[in-house]
């Protein structure tokens, strides 16, 4: 027994199963099925694609999914129980598998494969989300790659656009129409053709990529280094370089390499490889570059003298290599990470190696050179985009391996809190030094140490570069014999800030000489503190430092010693001139980047505020001079000062604390630093402890406010007001903490504070002509909403913003920008969380919607007033199941008594402007936000309002302009290029909504505007929209997949069924105003009819019955019906609608659905049934053409006879449109004779014509003659000049009766020519052929039926036969000429039979006259021809094998044709057949009669030298000659001159004497054509002519013929007659 199944509802089909038993359900491995009763190991149910087919199946077949089910019973839906995004992939892959393989067979082979790659990506994700191994944050990138892969797919294969929130599919009827719209318009902003399909790294970045990047990085990873001439260790330099400001942008990175070129430590990539962060955009400039300094690691000079080779020196030098440059905006148009080789220069003179890459920049040529021409750096280069933990997520693996990081030298663009860094760059720039006594000049080697207070060495904190580690002691490079080198050295020293004071840096200058064995000698050092005795560390800057002679390393020991001395030149007292008169100096320019230290003595003054409390107001001043930098670097620290004052002095420094908190306020607001408003938030929230200070912060803004009314300058408190936001946020702590602290004492004054200065703020904003002040406060007054609500009630708060914001002035300017203000003030307000909240959206909504009509009634900033009233529906539809109904209610019919009419009035007027060319009307509508609102609204609307809705209209006229606005709008929202393609979704949502709101509306319809109140111009907007609706393509299910159809049907089932019902109700409500619409609505209704939905049609025909009815008793007859109904049908059928089923419904007699029967039916009960089956006849004929010709245009001439009975210009636009397409085929004649059916219509007389298709206004005669014009032109293109020279007599004859010789000369002259091309032209004689369609499968008007077809030129029957089967690929090719039997006529298959056919001429006197030219008998043959024969050979009774002639009958087909080809068409139908049996008796006479003929032919071309080769007829009598030397004539004889045949039929006697005759007058000719011939034949064929005479005389032997004189003279008779 069958149960229903209760858990068991869904599963994957495991293995394939046929279903060959009774009631089986054929199943294929990985189908999907829904189970709905089971038993005993079976289950019954189907599949998800098909689920119209229901059967049975083994359960084990079946491996069973957790799934739930939504509304149980008849129509009930299986849900699987797994991720959104699994389901999603699963059908959608089924998709796409049936349409890939259609790709394959239309050849769409890259689409193909980029296809097959995508879905193999998706099937390894699924898998990679179904082990459940992943963590959330991999989990949710794999689910944005599936998705964008998705997405991807279903764009290239014109699928529709799913809507998806956090990846997952979402429902339309869970969330607003306005969220839908936000939804499908972002992937529509961002379309996924972007997605570059199959890289695996755009597979990584997904949709991230489609977002600018404001923050940059570069790539770098050095290979190796090639030249000639290694042999030493090499250091290479990196780093980044303006050359605008020639400055360096970045710290350096340094690599070692070995003696080879390659990196000293391959197997530690981070001393390779290194990312330079924190680039702007400004940074990637052309005239920004990447700058490589290498230097060698070796002796001092690379070739020394013969007598320095014993004293060679061990001790190892950095000296100059080369340099190499590249520019950064090359690399801007590399994607992946490309290899470079960089050219190496090296500089003419050492002494410019500090600017040698400012040199190559410049292109300064002489000043460097190539180090070798083979010399090269090879690195790769790559720039990064988005910050760096997104470049952590998508290049993993290079995090993984090791990458070093080389900063920007001081801050990025963007500065974020928590970013720690104490960096001191200094650059060894320069020296002067005195030559020591030497003759030539010191090659002088820096070193460098940093020293703690106690004078120990620092371990560690020196820094060459990043990628290796730091060291104790830096050494300079070694420029030769030069006194005053430029070295132009950075390095990096990282110490810590508990170290920084007491720490200095110490410069020790050493000589190295050649000579020497390892030693360098010390001659002085210099030195510099790092912090200054007040805190302040060393200046940014250019130091020139003093030079101290020392030449012994004992004497910097005590670092205590030489610290007391002076370290720089510009601070040495003035009474020391020792040092002043030395020449010797050191330049170092130094750059700290530090978050902890400053070099701001002011900021140091204001942080130390209580030491020195006389400077407070002078460092208060100055606190808006302060860097930017400086001062968010010590943010909570300076707060806690400006607090800390204002605790202590509020009477004295109040104002001024207020106006320096303002400051900092506003300088968050800079982009560089907008990242610390978290940290401020953060110290408001856990550090801020001033708890009095709300008293004086409140007094000072309000007294601020109360100055804006009277204050010429406004900037000072506009810059207040900008930093209202924060401000309130500290009043508010500060108010928590002190009711924390006193147990909310002073609350009721606190209160009355606020009230006091919100009343301040309302009386300035309702002063009209206060500039932008008041636009200053409204940006920040949402902000200051939550701050309140931590403090006041919900709607306490609601209502300081209702009397804030209705204080504003009402009566502004419509250009003052204060207006714009106001509205995106509101937008905030309505996205805030206070208006979130039911309870104070009551009060805040008649705010917002009064300042939203006002924009919204002047067509101004419509752009936000669609965005604000986008938020307040979604917040109704969110709040739908957890507000009570009541309050939604409310909230809704407000919005609707104040915004339904002015938005449909928007939306209108939006429509009616001028659209730029080639935009969609979906980008005129601001994104499409207005319709979304209107859709939500309506969705909300319930019944009660729109009874309230309706009667708030105080007139009809009113109501009657509502109801043609939103008919009209709805008519908009209808037009296919509403929404973008793939919009499905949206469109069914909107269509949705739009019959929702239909069926409401007309009932008001009915009441208002029926009986004496009938309004006609409504009714028919009502019906208008209601024909469109149906007709959309998008509610068009037949022409969808059948698992897309279901959905929808589950969902909003068939919604064209509805609308037409309610057509059908409406229609029967107007009883006598139905006459109205008669015959206007005819058309339309009938274009709902063709619909092909059977429902639909069962409701609609009962409605023609109805205008039929009507006009009936109106007129008494139904012209006007029968006239529209043809008019429609015609226009209808060129457009493509309309199929058989309708025909056969239209007259069907099968009862149809509810009480209606069918058409025919109903009017054969009728007193006019004559006259109504009469025009069910006509139009069921006139549909049968209609289709014909819609299946196969080629054939419209079966249209012409049925549209000539019905309606004349019909015919005629038919006539055109099958002249076009024989014009486009090139059938020149067929053309002719399809004009000449027009001109057949139009009479020589001077009726005025109208302008019609291409023809002008004009007279009948004018367009007759140019119609005669037109149609002698194509029979001359199509060779057919004797029907050409039939219509040059007649408009000749016309010309001559109207004395009108000028043309009748021309008329006369194209006559003659068309004479002369008869003759001097040669003809094709085309073939015909007959053709047989046969089976079920054809169409009406080919089934079963034979046609006789004119093909084209050398056309021969194999040709015509694959032509007939390229145009017919389902068509099989039968290879007999029988007839076929009613098993072909009634197989469900095509069935071609295709034989060549002979014409039967009728000109039969033109043909057998001797003399007339062959170039004319050839029309005659092959024009005007209405029969055609085919001959097909069989034997009757016993086959005599020796003489098979004896029982060789011919069983003869004659075809007879409706129309004579050529005509109108290439082929015409059979109309009759024929068929008879020739005797072989009577088959041999014609066969020597037809011999006879052509024998005589020949023989006349040959002697009036019509023939240029004699070929034809020397072939023709072999021939001939041959076969009867070989049996051909003595078979005859065998067969029919016999005594037995003669005796046996004695009937045939005088048959047998013409046989006779005929074969003696063939040898007669023969011979004659024989001595034609010798006169003739050229010499090389004289062998054939005589072995042809040899063998004439063997075959009149065989004969027993004797050629005497009596013979002879009767022949020459016979031949002088063929010569005539």
């Amino acid at each position: 027994m069958w149960i229903p199944t209760e858990h068991e509802k869904y599963g994957v089909v495991l293995a394939s199963f046929r279903g060959t038993i009774q009631h089986g359900l054929p199943l294929e491995i990985g189908d999907t099925v829904q189970i709905l009763e089971k038993c005993e190991g079976w289950y019954r149910g189907f599949i998800l694609k098909n689920p119209n087919v229901k059967g049975i199946f083994p359960s084990s077949y079946i491996h069973l999914k957790n799934a739930h089910v939504k509304n149980k019973g008849q129509f009930e839906t299986v849900i699987p129980d797994e991720d959104s995004v699994i389901t999603e992939m699963t059908s959608t892959l089924r998709d796409w598998g049936a349409m890939w393989k259609q790709l394959y067979v239309k050849n769409e082979g890259d689409l193909f494969h980029r296809l097959w790659h995508v879905m193999n990506e998706i099937l390894d994700l699924r898998r990679q989300v179904l082990v459940g191994h992943l963590t959330h944050d991999r989990l949710r990138d794999v689910k944005q790659h599936i998705t964008a892969r998705l997405d991807w797919g279903n764009e290239q294969l014109g699928l529709d656009l799913v809507p998806r929130r956090e990846f997952s599919m979402v429902d339309p009827d869970e969330i607003s129409v306005t969220e839908l719209y936000r939804l499908v318009s972002v992937h529509t902003v961002l379309p996924c053709s972007q997605i570059k399909i199959p890289s695996r790294v755009q597979m990584r970045k997904g949709k991230e990529t489609s977002t600018p990047a404001s923050t940059h990085h570069l790539f770098v990873h050095v290979k190796s280094l090639m030249s000639a001439n290694l042999g030493e260790e090499l250091e290479v330099f990196f780093h980044i370089y303006d050359g605008r400001e020639n400055r360096p942008l970045s710290e350096r990175f340094f690599v070692r390499l070995n003696k080879s070129g390659l990196p000293k430590s391959p197997e530690k990539t981070e001393r390779q490889c290194t990312l330079f962060v924190d680039l702007g955009s400004s940074d990637l400039r052309k005239d920004v570059y990447i700058v490589v300094h290498i230097i060698r690691i070796g002796r001092i000079l690379l070739t020394m003298g013969a007598g320095e080779k014993k004293n060679q020196c061990n001790v190892q030098y950095r000296r100059p290599f080369g340099c190499a440059v590249v520019s950064i905006a090359d690399l801007l148009t590399a994607d992946s990470k490309d290899d470079h080789l960089l050219k190496v220069y090296t500089c003419n003179t050492e002494s410019e190696w500090s600017q040698i890459h400012e040199n190559i920049i410049k292109k300064a040529n002489s000043r460097y050179n190539l180090s070798g021409s083979n010399t090269g750096l090879a690195v790769a280069l790559q720039l990064l985009h988005g910050d760096i933990d997104q470049l952590r997520r998508e290049y993993m693996v290079l995090f993984t391996r090791g990458v070093s990081i080389t900063r920007k030298l001081g801050f990025s663009d963007v500065i974020m809190p928590g970013v720690m860094r104490n960096d001191l760059y200094i650059t060894l720039e320069k020296g002067e030094f005195e030559k020591g006594g030497k003759s030539v000049a010191r090659n002088v080697e820096i070193t460098v140490y940093v020293l703690d207070i106690d004078g120990q060495i620092l371990k560690g904190h020196v820094t060459a570069g990043s990628g290796e580690p730091s060291v104790d002691e830096y050494h300079s490079l070694v420029l030769y014999h030069n006194n005053s080198p430029r070295w132009g050295d950075q390095i990096k020293l990282p110490i810590p800030v508990d170290m920084f004071r007491g720490s200095h840096v110490r410069f020790e200058f050493r000589h190295c000489s050649t000579k020497d064995k390892g030693e360098k000698k010390l001659f002085g050092y210099s030195f510099v503190p790092l912090m200054q005795e007040d805190g302040r560390t060393l200046p940014d800057g250019t130091h020139e430092l003093i030079i101290h002679k020392c030449e012994e390393n004992t004497s910097l020991a005590d670092c205590s010693r030489y610290l007391k001395q002076p370290f720089s030149k510009p601070n040495l007292p003035s009474n020391n001139q020792t040092l002043k008169g030395t020449k010797e100096s050191f330049w170092i320019t130094s750059f700290l980047c530090s978050t902890k230290l400053t070099q701001n003595g002011d900021m140091l003054d204001l942080l130390k505020w209580r030491a020195h409390p006389e400077r407070i107001n002078d460092s208060l001043s100055k606190l808006k001079e302060i860097d930017g930098s400086e001062i968010v670097k010590f943010l909570q620290d300076t707060l806690d000062t400006l607090f800390g004052i204002l605790d202590e002095s509020s009477q004295r420094y109040g104002l001024k604390v207020f106006d320096s908190l303002v400051h900092i306020i506003n300088l968050l607001q800079d982009s560089k630093f907008q990242h610390f408003k978290p940290v401020m938030d953060t110290y408001i929230e856990s550090h801020f402890a001033g708890a009095l200070s709300y008293r004086d912060l409140i007094k000072v803004l309000k007294w601020y406010v109360d100055r804006i009314v009277d204050a010429e300058h406004q900037d000072h408190i506009q810059q207040v007001l900008k930093a209202s936001e924060y401000i309130f946020k500290y009043i508010i702590q500060s108010r928590r903490l002190f009711s924390l602290a006193t147990g909310g004492q002073n609350e009721e004054e606190f209160r009355v504070c606020i009230h006091e200065l919100f009343m301040s703020i309302r009386f300035f904003l309702s002063q009209e002509n206060k500039g932008t002040t008041p636009a200053v406060f409204l940006r920040t007054f949402p902000a200051i909403y939550g701050e309140l609500l931590k403090i006041f009630t919900v709607r306490e708060v609601a209502g300081f913003v209702r009397e804030t914001l209705g204080s504003l002035p009402t009566t502004v300017h419509p250009d003052c920008p204060l207006e714009a203000v106001k509205l995106q003030c509101i937008a905030k307000t309505v996205e805030s969380q206070l208006y979130i909240n039911p309870d104070s959206r009551c009060i805040l909504l008649p705010v917002v919607l009064r300042v939203l009509q006002a924009h919204m009634q002047e067509q101004r900033d419509l752009v936000m007033c669609a965005q604000i009233l986008s938020s307040m529906l979604s917040l109704i539809k969110k709040e739908e199941n957890g507000t009570a109904e009541l309050v939604v209610s409310e909230e809704v019919e407000l919005i609707v008594e104040s915004l339904l009419g002015v938005l449909l009035r928007t939306i209108l007027e939006i429509s009616n402007r001028p659209q730029p060319a080639g935009t969609s009307m979906r980008l005129q509508f601001q994104d499409g936000e207005f319709v979304a609102c209107l859709l939500a609204l309506l969705r909300q609307m319930s019944d009660k309002h729109y009874q309230k809705l309706l009667q708030a209209f105080s007139s009809k006229d009113d109501l009657r302009d509502f109801l043609l606005h939103i008919f009209t709008v709805f008519r908009i929202l209808i037009r296919p290029e509403m929404f973008p393609k793939d919009w499905t979704v949206m469109r069914l949502v909107t269509n949705n909504v739009i019959i929702t709101t239909v069926l409401y509306l007309s009932d008001a319809l009915r009441k208002n505007f029926l009986n004496d109140k009938f309004d006609y111009k409504v009714w028919d907007s009502y019906f208008y929209l209601s024909v469109i609706f149906i007709n959309q393509p998008c509610l068009q299910l037949e022409s969808f997949s059948p698992s897309k159809r279901k959905k929808i049907l589950e969902k909003y089932g068939d919604m064209r069924v509805m609308m037409g019902c309610e057509i059908f109700s409406m229609w029967q409500n107007l009883g006598e105003h139905k006459l109205n619409f008669i015959p206007a609505m005819i058309g339309p209704f009938l274009e709902v009819t063709l619909v092909p939905q059977p429902d639909l049609r069962n409701v609609m025909i009962p409605i023609f019955h109805d205008m039929m009815d009507w006009e009936q008793r109106r007129s008494g007859n139904f012209k006007q019906v029968e006239a529209k109904l043809i008019d429609k049908l015609d226009s209808l059928m060129s457009e493509g609608k309309g199929d058989e089923t309708y025909r056969e419904l239209f007259n069907s007699i099968i009862p149809l659905f509810g009480p209606y029967p069918s058409l025919l039916k109903k009017i054969e009960r009728e007193t006019w049934r004559e006259s109504g089956i009469s025009l069910i006849a006509t139009v069921t004929r006139l549909m049968e053409r209609l289709l014909d010709y819609r299946w196969a245009r080629a054939h419209v001439h079966k249209i012409l006879p049925e549209t000539h009975l019905n309606k004349e210009e019909m015919y005629i636009r038919y006539i055109h449109k099958l002249y076009d397409l024989h014009l486009k085929a090139q059938n020149y004649t067929e053309a002719s004779y399809t004009l000449l059916l027009y001109d057949e219509l139009l009479e020589w007389s001077d009726r005025p014509l109208r302008e019609f298709l291409n023809y002008p206004m004009q007279s009948e005669w004018q367009r007759k003659e140019y119609l005669h014009l037109t149609i002698i032109q194509n029979f001359d293109r199509g060779k057919c000049w004797e029907n050409g020279i039939i219509l040059c007599r007649e408009l000749a004859d016309q010309y001559e009766s109207y004395y009108d010789y000028r043309n009748l000369s021309k008329m006369r002259m194209m006559e003659a020519s068309l004479y002369d091309k008869i003759m001097d032209q040669q003809r094709l004689e085309p073939e015909f052929f007959r053709v047989g369609f046969y089976g079920k499968k054809f169409p009406f008007f080919l089934r079963n039926k034979e046609f006789v077809c004119r093909g084209h030129d050398y056309e021969r029957l194999e040709a015509f036969q694959q032509r007939m089967l390229n145009e017919f690929p389902h068509a099989i090719a039968m290879q007999h000429v029988n007839q076929p039997d009613q098993t072909i006529y009634q197989a469900d298959a095509q069935y071609l039979q295709i034989y060549a056919v002979t014409p039967i001429p009728d000109s039969q006197d033109v043909l057998q006259r001797d003399g007339v030219p062959d170039n004319i008998k050839s029309f005659y043959k092959f024009n005007h021809i209405w029969r055609f024969r085919y001959d097909r050979p069989f034997h009757k009774g016993t086959k005599d094998k020796e003489n098979e002639f004896k029982s060789l009958w011919v069983e003869r087909t004659t075809l007879t044709l409706i129309q004579s080809l050529p005509g109108i068409s290439r082929w015409f139908e059979v109309e009759k057949r024929e068929l008879v049996e020739v005797s072989p008796l009577e088959n041999a006479i014609e066969v020597i009669e037809n011999k006879n003929l052509q024998l005589r032919t020949l023989i006349s071309q040959c002697q009036s030298r019509q023939m240029q080769n004699i070929n034809p007829l020397t072939m023709c009598l072999n021939g001939v000659i041959d076969a009867a030397v070989n049996g051909g004539l003595a078979r005859y004889q065998e067969a029919f001159f016999v005594k037995d045949y003669i005796m046996n039929h004695p009937e045939d006697g005088e048959k047998i004497g013409r046989l006779r005759e005929l074969m003696f007058e063939q040898a007669h000719i023969l011979e004659y054509g024989l001595a034609v011939h010798e006169k003739f034949v050229p010499q090389d064929m004289r062998p054939l002519h005589k072995k042809l005479v040899d063998q004439f005389h063997l075959m009149k032997s065989s004969l027993g013929i004797q050629v005497g004189i009596d013979f002879k003279e009767s022949f020459l008779k016979c031949c002088t007659c063929v010569t005539q």
